[in-house]
């Protein structure tokens, strides 16, 4: 029992604990991630460089313009850096558990410190990338757009926000259902042509409109482009649904797992 007057100490002692224990977890997926391979970090920015040239070609051969600007990299590459933001985010969040579950039978451990360890790792990656290789593309495309970062930031953090509430619930899910990361893969290979990759959402005849408006994923590269393509202004975007359905999962993820995760990942 802890008296009233230590409390406040044991709990900043608690919160330093804290913040040693998500370092510590963040440099190990570093050295586990990136320090294995040749060339380390540098294939976080070529593997999805590598994607955007290689389908925006392919792209081109089959529409000669895309649907907002001149440059089919560009374009594509609006949508699909985002995408790839939630991707990875979801995906690891996912495993975070699985991947710590050797250090979560230690005290010190805790399972919040886990998934923290390796959204803030993956978050800013993914982040850091998409910003960096959105503006390479530009300098060597010779676009003349005027980047407004607002949106920019905006759909970032929602893509982040709805990667880690769906990898919270996936999460748990797949602790209880181990055949649910197969059946979550199948079930949404699909999203990547039903989020605007290849088109805009004004393409659409309205009943697929009616439809892919409840794909959260959509509103995030319309976001996307209207912060690099500044004539764009679509109407159909809610960023108040997209957070919604990020903090929605994310919640009812957080409560299971702080209810189930030792039954599930501490066996």
């Amino acid at each position: 029992m802890i008296s009233p007057a230590l409390r406040p100490r044991h709990q900043t002692q608690r919160r330093f604990t804290g913040i040693r224990v998500i370092a510590a977890l963040i440099l190990r997926e570093m050295a586990t991630r990136y320090g294995r391979s040749p060339g380390g970090y540098v294939w976080a920015f070529l593997e999805p460089l590598g994607g955007i040239i290689i389908l925006s070609f392919a792209f081109s051969l089959l529409i000669r313009t895309p649907s907002l600007g001149t440059s089919f990299i560009l374009f594509f590459a609006t949508a699909y850096l985002p995408l790839q933001v939630y991707s990875t985010v979801s995906m690891t969040t996912q495993h975070s558990l699985n991947f710590s579950r050797a250090l979560l039978r230690y005290p010190v451990v805790s399972w919040i410190d886990a998934i923290l360890a390796r959204f803030i790792l993956n978050g800013l990656t993914t982040s850091l990338v998409t910003y960096i290789l959105l503006a390479v593309i530009l300098i060597f495309t010779g676009t003349r757009s005027v980047l407004v970062f607002v949106p920019l930031i905006q759909a970032v953090g929602l893509a982040l926000l709805v990667g880690l509430g769906v990898g919270a619930f996936n999460c748990v899910v797949g602790g209880f259902f181990p055949l649910w990361e197969r059946v979550w893969q199948i079930g949404t290979r699909p999203l990547f042509l039903a989020s605007g990759v290849f088109y805009i959402y004004e393409d659409l005849p309205r009943i697929a409109q009616d439809i892919l408006w409840f794909n959260p994923l959509m509103h995030i590269t319309g976001l996307m482009r209207t912060g690099v393509f500044t004539t764009y202004h679509p109407e159909y975007i809610s960023k108040t649904y997209v957070a919604f359905f990020g903090l929605f999962f994310l919640f009812f993820g957080l409560l299971l797992l702080r209810r189930f995760h030792k039954d599930l990942f501490m066996r």
